[in-house]
């Protein structure tokens, strides 16, 4: 039955009443479901003064569906007793004669309806025992208003130019203006998508049990964004036409020099199993102070603090932060964009157990289909470069870089020579690590997205081997 129709049958009925109508009883009369009436009473409440509505609340006792199972067929005890064979048991199995169905009897009073012949105290061991539940009923008690009638007329709720110039406003009711009533609210800022897809890569660390390392300095000096890593001073990725280096401070003022000469030592002679790079390492040239080219000058300094504290305690960090290199901007490079770096210190790491992060960190993105590649890093060996098998691109894709710490920038820092640090980079923007970026974009421009186009986007970086042109769009 109709709203409407429930409405009218409850003028009706309200009409033929001496007083008025509980909105429980109503429904039962009428053999529907309570809710219905309370929604007819609402309707109606909504034109005005027709009806008048008291909201009641009464407490009663229902069996729940076990209280009824036993209501019906006894208790569990009563059933086991009942099922003892004509030939009857040994004494010793049942040590019962008789019994009487107390459970079954009090049950049966409260369906009929006479619950409160039952003491408080059986009523609490029947619903501990989940039989009996005591319900809330809240219902209305209707009586007719000051504009009571048994005809609905719809109320206008807008004045039209129609109505003021036929005149006809004045012989139609308006529903009364609710000046309390919240209105709808403006649309508001959103976050960003780079932002929305941070806060859930850093919740997917810290559910792997990470600890996010402080990453605060985009300035940072040479010594650590380089020499701390075991990257010679003659790197290319020194060179100004990569790194932005800042003329005022152009140099940093403070370094642990005891750390500092180890890392000379070892750049310079050689040591800890290695020959080093066997050249004139100058401080002058770690001290040069820059924009920081990656986040793993961040984890330098905190594997660094980390070997000064005594007894080794096993960690894994991460951040998620930006870096800038001194790019010539184009349709597939800027200068800064967001590093996402994880570490992990352990006694006896090995390249399986960073094969086996990794898994479970992409896994957690929905990133399944992974391949590794070996590759070259001056402060990770072995190194692999991780690829993933992009859907929309039909092709496998670079999603990041990961490797070993070599002991050349572990030992001198004071790690133990048993200590191994896996860790793992990777660019935030990269569509293939946003799984779902691009059904975000999609929804944000609302239109077709040719995916190459988004792939090739200064947000996505780079690839791991040449693009083909253009050649599917999807919808």
């Amino acid at each position: 039955m109709a709203d409407g129709q429930v409405a009218e049958l409850l003028l009706r009925r309200l009409e033929a009443s001496d007083g008025g109508l509980d909105s429980a009883e109503l429904a039962a009369e009428l053999g529907m479901e309570h809710q219905a009436v309370v929604g007819a009473v609402k309707s109606l409440q909504a034109l005005g003064e027709v009806i008048e509505a008291e909201l009641r609340s009464t407490k009663h006792w229902e069996l729940t569906a076990e209280g009824e199972e036993i209501a019906r067929e006894g208790s569990h005890e009563a059933r086991v007793f009942r099922s003892i064979p004509p030939e009857g048991l040994a004494q010793s199995e049942l040590m019962v004669d008789s019994m009487e169905d107390e459970v079954q009897r009090r049950l049966q009073l409260v369906r009929g309806g006479q619950a409160e012949k039952l003491g408080e105290k059986e009523r609490s061991e029947l619903r501990k025992r989940k039989l009996l539940a005591e319900v809330t009923l809240k219902t209305y008690w209707v009586s007719k208003g000051s504009a009571f009638s048994t005809s609905i007329s719809k109320q206008e709720t807008e004045l039209s130019p129609e109505m003021i110039s036929s005149g006809s406003w004045r012989d139609r009711p308006f529903k009364p203006y609710n000046f309390l009533a919240h209105g709808v609210l403006p649309d508001s800022g959103h976050l960003h998508p780079l932002l929305k897809v941070r806060s859930q890569f850093r919740q997917i660390f810290l559910e792997m049990g990470f600890t996010e390392m402080p990453t605060d300095n985009f300035i940072e000096s040479s010594f650590w964004n380089f020499d701390a890593l075991f990257q010679p001073q003659q790197h290319p990725a020194r060179d100004q036409h990569d790194t932005f280096f800042l003329r005022d401070p152009a140099e940093a003022l403070q370094l642990p020099m005891d750390y500092v000469q180890r890392v000379k030592r070892t750049h310079s002679q050689g040591g800890y199993g290695s020959q080093g790079y066997k050249y004139n390492w100058k401080l002058d040239e770690a001290r040069k102070n820059l924009l920081r080219t990656h986040t793993t000058s961040a984890s330098a300094r905190a594997l660094y603090r980390l070997a000064q504290k005594k007894p080794f305690t096993p960690v894994k960090y991460f951040s998620i932060d930006r870096v800038f290199r001194n790019e010539t901007l184009d349709a597939t490079h800027l200068a800064e964009f967001h590093q996402i770096e994880g570490v992990v210190a352990d006694h006896g790491l090995t390249l399986g157990h960073l094969m086996g992060v990794l898994r479970e960190f992409f896994t957690k993105l929905g990133i399944t289909q992974l391949r590794f590649k070996p590759a070259y890093n001056p402060y990770t060996e072995p190194s692999m470069e991780v690829f993933s098998y992009h859907q929309g691109l039909k092709k496998w894709v670079e999603v990041g870089n990961s490797g070993v710490f070599r002991p050349e920038m572990l030992l001198p820092m004071g790690l133990p020579e048993n200590v191994s640090v896996i860790a793992w980079g990777l660019s935030l923007e990269r569509p293939t690590m946003i799984k779902y970026g691009i059904n975000n974009i999609r929804e944000l421009v609302g239109h077709k997205v040719n995916l190459q186009m988004v792939y090739d986007s200064p947000l996505c970086r780079l690839d791991a081997e040449p693009r083909p042109p253009p050649t599917q769009e999807a919808a």
